[in-house]
């Protein structure tokens, strides 16, 4: 289905920009391994484009232009595109799912605060449930429980690359934990980022954040006994790869500011065999009941696209163009800023 040498392309760029998900990806099965691998190599590449470029309403528009290429069957002529559009044809994939992603990335650019955990939990859909939603539709799964407790799967990661990178944020700027919890604890959020330090209150909000990713783990393994059985070890990879991350913060007392939490290779190689004999588990114990509970409220809109069939995306197209007009005002505002900064230099 994806031409070998686009299939090297993204494996490589998963290798290097992805070592969690690169090592989960193992126990995927062939037939899933090459299109997930080549899905997050898309997903990653998009990150950085914007992530990357100092004109971000350009480069968020420009990948909207991509994916509009890609939606009607002439990608551009780059490795990441023909291996997506092939995984587009090939799964019947909804457009509204990668168009999420964009927002996300959409909202990164505009350097957007979350006032509640709720907005974070919206945030999270978009950047992180939307590519387990993809995933699912890889999977052929369409089933809307499964796909509730995968976007469960996406938020609880989402979190805890949050709460591991706290630190690494402020230094550069950018403030995910919610804006009311900071406010509980008596931080002040620009003072925290001016001089990022770990104090006792930050301690809280990040074993709080933290302990929601872990109950949404726990939701999220009652899916895992809906997916084709020899997907399960992949998924249940990641998520104890990911659940391990935040364990590793936890070890180091919740310092984030002064550390970065890694797993190691011996610990991801123990996560691979829990999740192996996990499997073998879940082929015969009943299902939890939890895998009936209700998607998250921020998630629905996923849960819905993933569940029926690939539509235009013409009114999920619409969204995003508003927040990319927003955000082309944004940096315009800013390239006045700094002009009339640099005409009151000069005077």
């Amino acid at each position: 289905m994806i031409n070998p040498q686009d299939m090297a392309h993204c494996v490589e760029a998963i290798r290097h920009g992805s070592r969690s998900f690169h090592a989960a990806s193992k126990l995927l099965p062939k037939r899933l391994r090459d299109p997930a691998l080549a899905l997050y190599a898309f997903c990653r590449l998009a990150d950085d484009a914007v992530d990357l470029q100092v004109e971000k309403s350009a480069a968020v528009i420009r990948l909207h232009e991509r994916l509009d290429k890609v939606y009607r069957g002439v990608p551009e002529d780059g490795p990441a595109d023909r291996a997506f559009a092939d995984i587009v044809q090939e799964f019947d994939m909804p457009r509204a799912l990668p168009e999420a992603l964009l927002e996300g990335l959409a909202w990164d650019a505009m350097e957007r605060r979350y006032e509640t955990l709720s907005d974070l939990r919206a945030y999270s859909a978009r950047v992180a449930s939307a590519v387990g939603a993809m995933m699912c539709v890889l999977m052929r799964v369409r089933d809307r429980d499964a796909l509730a407790r995968a976007c469960d799967l996406g938020v609880a990661m989402q979190l805890t690359n949050i709460a591991r990178d706290v630190g690494e944020d402020a230094r550069e700027g950018r403030l995910y934990l919610p804006l009311e919890w900071l406010d509980e604890m008596g931080i002040n959020s620009e003072a925290f980022l001016a001089n990022p330090q770990m104090t006792p209150e930050l301690e809280v909000l990040e074993k709080r954040l933290l302990k929601e990713a872990d109950r949404l783990y726990q939701r999220s393994e009652a899916g895992v006994g809906a997916l084709p059985v020899d997907c399960r070890p992949g998924i249940f990879a990641a998520r104890f790869i990911y659940a391990g991350i935040g364990g590793e913060v936890r070890r180091q007392g919740y310092d984030a500011i002064n550390h970065r939490a890694y797993t190691t290779d011996g610990q991801k190689i123990g996560w691979l065999m829990v999740s192996l004999a996990r499997t073998f588990g879940t082929t015969f114990m009943p299902r939890s009941a939890l895998i009936h509970a209700q998607p998250l409220p921020e998630t629905a809109f996923l849960v819905n696209a993933a569940a029926a069939p690939a539509q235009s995306g013409a009114d999920w197209s619409d969204g995003i163009l508003a927040t990319m007009a927003r955000l082309k005002i944004r940096d315009r505002e800013q390239h006045e800023a700094l002009a009339a900064l640099g005409r009151g230099v000069r005077s």
